[in-house]
């Protein structure tokens, strides 16, 4: 599921500090301490993601730390991979996804920061607006539980169905109390969605999946969340280590100006910066 792309900085051997992540013994990681430099991996998803990486891996070479990203296409193999030491981190999921899909990740990671929104949207190759949607319309959502409360509730928003309020963020259609035009819902791994798009009246797309596959949320989308939506992305790390000296380095890095303007500039609403 997984391709390797990694990206390697130029280390200065001369005064520069020293991080340490962690041991395997400790299970803190997998950075690794190399002639006063220290290796850090991240995994991510493709957008904006490993964009955002890829601008700071400069940064972090100025301060003695190799930036190796591993770029993943699925919600699960990143936290796992953080889990079992073969990741130092991971940037590509929301705290309510974190939170509320695995035990054992609640368990075991934690946030050490927020850096973005990516709207979620609901696209269409069929229909211009939803005031065009049929009734019996086939409807693709995320199969998370989280991701696909999420888009539940951006269509419920939309006055599209009413969903029993008890389900909160983790709705799923058997949660949906008023479906006044028999819409028909099909659960699809987020990352397959915007193919699924020929074969569905709407679909509802990750702001990340809608991007890597040349939708822009904010001109495509027929419907869109509001940038005050709760789901920031976020970097994660296993518990014990949001405060190591690498992690605070990757933050200051990724929560700079420079990062900023290129959300603004790049996206231009499409990804939010949250600082």
């Amino acid at each position: 599921m997984k391709k390797l792309f990694i990206v390697t900085a130029v280390i200065l051997a001369v005064s520069l500090p020293v991080f340490a992540i962690g041991n395997s013994d400790k299970g803190g990681g997998s950075a690794a301490q190399t002639s006063g430099a220290v290796s850090f991996t991240i995994g991510a998803t493709p957008v904006p993601h490993v964009e955002l990486l890829n601008l700071i891996v400069a940064d972090l070479a100025a301060e003695g730390i190799t930036l190796k990203v591993i770029e993943y296409n699925d919600y699960v193999q990143p936290n796992t991979a953080v889990i079992s030491g073969e990741l130092d981190a991971n940037f590509f999921q929301h705290l309510p996804y974190l939170n509320g899909t695995n035990p054992e990740w609640v368990e075991k990671l934690t946030s050490a920061f927020g850096v973005h929104i990516e709207p979620m949207g609901v696209f269409s190759q069929k229909i211009g607006s939803l005031e065009e949607i049929q009734d019996g319309a086939a409807i693709a959502i995320p199969n998370d539980p989280t991701n696909g409360g999420r888009a539940l509730l951006l269509l419920a928003a939309q006055g599209l169905i009413t969903l029993d309020p008890s389900a909160g963020v983790e709705a799923t259609p058997l949660n949906i109390i008023d479906n006044p035009h028999s819409f028909r819902f099909s659960e699809l791994e987020a990352a397959q969605l915007p193919r699924s798009l020929p074969d569905v009246d709407i679909a509802v797309i990750n702001g990340n999946y809608a991007l890597a596959a040349g939708l822009n949320p904010t001109e495509d989308a027929i419907a869109i969340e509001g940038a005050d939506s709760p789901y920031v992305n976020i970097v994660v790390v296993k518990k014990g280590n949001e405060n190591n000296p690498a992690v605070q380095s990757l933050k200051r890095a990724l929560l700079s100006p420079k990062v900023k303007d290129y959300i603004n500039q790049k996206w231009e609403g499409s990804v939010v910066a949250v600082f």
